[in-house]
């Protein structure tokens, strides 16, 4: 059996990044409940085309590699900085141009970092409803982190860490329980 394979999106455009580091630590989460193949990629990756194209065909080959990628994992750990109480307008963007029915059933996890506490509500009010028109499965933990609550680059809180290991536990035990039921399947078709 294939381990299922792990996206980690972070929509920041500069290295290194607390938005990154967040993303990070919960695909490391997941993948410390259960075997994944993770790979986890931010703006940077996708070049400076990205926000140039108007649509998929416009894209340069890093940034459709990059959608490719979001379209073909099996689960997704997505995370944006928030400006002005919303996610970026890039992170938008490139969801914009993401195919509607690619994400339909796949857990995602959601994660975003802010200036202070008063952008925490930015995962429910703004992601959730994005990932809901897409039909992906969200896992019930979202990760909000002000900057206080990184040291360094590092993130220190441990009531975020531990909000972190939940969500990477849910995503988890969903990637699992989607392998196990997608593997009957595939040897009933075999045969």
């Amino acid at each position: 059996m294939t381990r299922p394979r792990l996206v980690g999106l972070s929509a920041n455009v500069q290295r290194p990044s607390k938005t990154r580091t967040l993303v990070e630590t919960i695909v490391r989460e997941a993948g410390a409940r259960g075997a994944v193949e993770a790979r986890v990629f931010d703006f940077v990756d996708a070049g400076p085309g990205l926000g140039a194209a108007w649509t998929r065909d416009q894209l340069p080959l890093p940034a459709r590699r990059l959608i490719e990628a979001i379209e073909a994992a099996d689960g997704l750990v997505v995370g944006s900085p928030v400006y002005k109480g919303s996610y970026t307008g890039l992170f938008k963007h490139l969801f914009d141009l993401v195919d509607p029915q690619a994400l339909a059933g796949k857990p995602v996890a959601i994660a975003a970092t802010g200036g202070g506490p008063r952008h925490a509500l930015v995962v429910e009010h703004s992601f959730r409803p994005l990932f809901g028109f897409f039909g992906a499965l969200q896992v019930p933990v979202s990760v909000y982190a002000s900057d206080a609550e990184f040291t360094d680059g590092a993130l220190t809180d441990g009531g975020v860490r531990e909000r972190a290991a939940l969500a990477g536990g849910f995503l988890a035990d969903l990637l699992a329980h989607r392998a196990s039921t997608a593997a009957p399947a595939a040897l009933a078709a075999a045969r």
